[in-house]
């Protein structure tokens, strides 16, 4: 979310090297600064005692809580993704949300993670190489359909400021990145995304025109000749503020993202849309507010992941960034 943003504000007109856009992973990854290492030493791991702006759900929907395990940090941990074997955890991870863009992009530390499900828990995460040591990139908001990796990133060789690339899972390690195409990034204009279990339906975030206002929500349908045209989701999901970073549920019936609160609460909330009998996208609600995004589901779709910003009282800084979960109380409803 914000720690992305800032750096993808301040990194594209500060780049100035000359390193093409790789195709080809490097034949040995560079060391991994390990992330305790790159966190300040002054920093302070934070948790929901010390939170003024704690994130609430609605019915239907447990307590949230921080995600146990490794993965929280006194960094910034964002953009969760478990992937839909339930064997891994994906996430981006900076060291200190205070440092700029540019240090972020060449600190060695700053990017994708990935944590493996072992014994009912997650491991410490290890970094998720998609560059060649000598390739600037900044690479965040992680989906994984099979043995493909759809990532958004920041590099030299992009066809426009934010692209969608993707890389194959090779022995067990992503490799072979490459930009996603052109259908996707200028005739689409994918933002941040999420594909059906089958890969021919693609939900995304666009400012593209014909919208409601800001971002909103897209989809488009993949046949033998490509995707179709946009098509927006519609006022039951869409308005004139930002609708951004789509997750559907594993059983595809439900479609969840983030916008801003109709409840007054400050900060993003998630939001949850039905699928109707007829496919389309019902009227969406407020689940979890007060500076909840970016929401991602359990392989059994019981378990809710999503970003929570810790602020300031007066909202005028925000120190941290943790991974939060909720889980279903009662049976999810169909439509």
């Amino acid at each position: 979310m914000t720690a992305k943003r800032q750096a993808a504000a301040l990194l594209w007109g500060g780049l100035a090297l000359g390193f093409a856009a790789g195709c080809t992973p490097p034949i040995a990854p560079p060391p991994t600064i390990g992330r305790a290492t790159a966190i300040p030493s002054s920093a302070v791991k934070y948790g929901p005692a010390d939170d003024v702006w704690p994130p609430f759900t609605a019915a239907g929907w447990s307590a949230p809580e921080m995600m146990p395990g490794p993965i929280n940090t006194a960094g910034a941990e964002d953009s969760p993704y478990p992937t839909h074997d339930g064997q891994a955890f994906l996430f981006f991870f900076t060291p200190d949300l205070n440092i700029p863009a540019e240090k972020q992009l060449l600190d060695g530390v700053t990017g994708l993670w990935s944590a493996s499900a072992i014994d009912g828990t997650w491991s410490e995460p290890t970094r998720v190489w998609l560059a060649a040591p000598d390739e600037p990139a900044l690479d965040g908001c992680p989906f994984v359909l099979g043995d493909l990796l759809y990532f958004c990133t920041i590099r030299v060789g992009n066809l426009r400021e934010i692209d969608l690339f993707r890389a194959t899972l090779r022995d067990g390690v992503w490799m072979d990145w490459q930009n996603a195409g052109r259908e996707i990034n200028l005739d689409l204009e994918a933002g941040e995304m999420h594909m059906s279990a089958s890969g021919s339906e693609i939900i995304f975030a666009s400012r593209r025109a014909g919208g409601f206002g800001g971002y909103d929500l897209w989809r488009a349908q993949k046949s033998a000749n490509g995707w179709s045209h946009a098509e927006n989701l519609g006022p039951g999901v869409n308005t004139a503020a930002d609708e951004n970073r789509p997750a559907l549920s594993p059983d595809e019936r439900e479609l969840w993202f983030d916008a801003p609160s109709l409840l007054g609460r400050p900060g993003p909330a998630i939001y949850r849309s039905r699928r109707t009998p007829e496919g389309a996208w019902g009227a969406a609600e407020e689940i979890v507010s007060q500076f909840a995004g970016e929401p991602a589901f359990s392989a059994d779709g019981q378990t809710l992941y999503f970003v929570h910003h810790y602020f300031t009282q007066d909202l005028s800084h925000m120190f941290e960034a943790d991974i939060y979960q909720s889980r279903r109380v009662g049976p999810a409803v169909s439509p």
